[in-house]
């Protein structure tokens, strides 16, 4: 994704218009192809457009998000999430043509809804992008305006006071102090690209928001497309989570069950892309008899037999599994209708674990509002041994540093370092001891301690008090609870009391991947379990 810088306004005085044009020059005179994108406009018809536009080999359209218009009408329906992802895809599109990307503000407009004035933050949060928050109105104002972008999860870079306030009055305002703050007049406002591009340059954006990160997961997922097999083609969800997956072209489906059944129901609820689907009917699968064949061949030494290898097939849990094993899909996600040993069953006995892994365990994602944590193991295991707690953590890490989170893997337990006893303590210290003796070999300096309890591992402060000298405690990524019981728990509770969106379980260790869906699962649980499962079979 190209560098970006988002210029912001907190009034009409400040020309956030004369600082693009500053940084457009700028960039072009330092060798730079700049883009140039406008989240929301109150004026599409703007000459700024077209003249941009001519410069870029661009469309007007091209270079904006929405309308205000267009964002009120979304807002007001409640579809606040579509808004974002609407702008996130017009970012995106854009922002692939260019290495370097000016952002610019909606305007301010008092006759804008409320809610809209507000959606700055949330945006720049959203697209990653370091925040400069211009002020025509002297520090209180600038403060107000930098606030407004924090509360949002939005990072900001710095404050520029237009002809109004100096610094030594910006760093007497709470908000503001821990912030650069630079005071300029607005005819020098050229000489700004110049100071704040290295800056710019060199951020990394440390926030990471639910709908970045899906967003991100989706376009990982459509850079390397793979099949993905969902057996239950009878659940209204999976068809209509499978329609809007084949709209945005991130994952071919084949979608098991009653082709004339699955077809009529489309109709019903109105899905138009399911037509991009492979349907199959698992009794006349043109290629049924080499699944029974090779399922037979699998498990002849267990004792099955071919009229047993046809039977087991008519389970499309099975049936779907086998396909994945004869690599007829690249990946399986069930479980809206099962239970998770209905779909891990089969892939344990057909798919297996991958070499060096004695079992499989899963993670959760846990997107919280700025950032994602790694979960595990919440779904599988329900006591693992010392030996299997510290394997659970190695490939815990590994899954995280596959979806981009740097893990830093905390092994929890009730009591922090040496400063409790007891069974379970010690069954966490003896996992701690062996994955920071395995991990090595397969993850070169991974940064894991424990035991410690769960704000010893999050919370800094607490960290410094009960672990000072620990790498991990206080910035733990990774969080290894001790049991299903307790895992399961903190998942749920972490979920329902922060608002975080949960996203998993994600099954790990095996030689394909197979994920499980909650009986509870919604629409975007399945859209995201799948888009997870075509990454990890990438």
């Amino acid at each position: 994704m190209a560098k970006n810088v988002f210029i912001a306004s907190t009034d009409p005085s400040a020309d956030k218009s004369s600082l693009v044009k500053a940084f457009l020059a700028y960039c072009q005179t330092h060798g730079s192809r700049p883009g140039f994108f406008q989240t929301i406009t109150t004026n599409p018809d703007n000459p700024k457009f077209k003249e941009l536009a001519g410069q870029l080999g661009l469309e007007p359209r091209d270079l904006y998000g929405l309308t205000a218009a267009e964002a009120v009408s979304l807002l007001n329906s409640g579809k606040k999430a579509s808004l974002i992802e609407e702008i996130l895809a017009r970012y995106s599109k854009l922002a692939g043509k260019f290495e370097f990307v000016l952002i610019e503000g909606g305007d301010p407009d008092p006759l804008a809804a409320f809610e809209l004035q507000g959606l700055g933050g949330t945006l720049a949060a959203n697209l990653a992008a370091p925040v400069l928050v211009l002020s025509g109105g002297g520090p209180a104002l600038a403060a107000s305006g930098a606030r407004i972008f924090l509360e949002r999860q939005a990072e900001v870079l710095g404050v520029i006071l237009v002809d109004k306030g100096q610094e030594s009055e910006a760093a007497a305002v709470d908000v503001l102090k821990n912030t650069e703050v630079k005071a300029v007049k607005s005819a020098d406002l050229d000489r700004i690209p110049a100071e704040w591009a290295p800056k710019i340059l060199a951020f990394s954006p440390k926030v990471v928001t639910p709908k970045r990160f899906e967003y991100d997961l989706i376009e990982r997922a459509r850079s390397n497309k793979k099949k993905i097999v969902l057996p239950e083609g009878d659940d209204d969800r999976i068809l209509a989570a499978a329609d809007d997956i084949l709209r945005r072209e991130f994952a071919d489906l084949v979608i098991l069950g009653d082709i004339s059944a699955i077809k009529k129901k489309a109709q019903e609820l109105g899905l138009k892309h399911l037509d991009k689907a492979e349907l199959v009917d698992i009794r006349t699968a043109p290629f049924r008899k080499d699944l029974v064949d090779q399922f037979y061949e699998l498990r002849k030494a267990k004792g099955v037999t071919p009229e047993k290898a046809e039977a087991q097939l008519n389970d499309r849990n099975w049936f779907a599994t086998m396909m994945v094993k004869a690599k007829k899909a690249d990946g399986m996600v069930s479980g809206a209708a099962g239970t998770t040993a209905d779909t891990i069953r089969p892939a344990l006995s057909i798919i297996k674990t991958k070499p060096g892994c004695s079992i499989a365990s899963s993670v959760f994602l846990m997107c919280m509002a700025d950032k994602v944590l790694v979960f595990g193991d919440c779904a599988i295991n329900p006591n693992p041994n010392p030996q299997q707690l510290a394997e659970i953590a190695v490939i815990s890490a590994q899954t995280a540093r596959a979806f981009g989170v740097e893990p830093k893997v905390a092994m929890l337990s009730y009591s922090t370092g040496a400063s409790g006893t007891g069974p379970d303590v010690d069954a966490v210290l003896e996992a701690t001891k062996l994955a920071q003796e395995s991990a090595p070999r397969l993850y070169p300096d991974l940064p894991l301690d424990g035991p410690m309890q769960f704000d010893a591992a999050l919370d800094p402060k607490t960290a410094k008090g009960k672990m000072p000298a620990s790498k991990v405690a206080g910035q733990a990524t990774v969080l290894v609870f001790p049991s299903l019981n307790a895992g399961n728990i903190g998942y749920k509770a972490v979920q329902r009391t922060s608002g975080a969106v949960a996203v998993g379980p994600i099954i790990q260790g095996l030689n394909a991947p197979v994920n499980d869906l909650s009986r509870g699962c919604t629409v975007p649980d399945i859209i995201n379990t799948v888009a997870i499962t075509a990454v990890q079979a990438q």
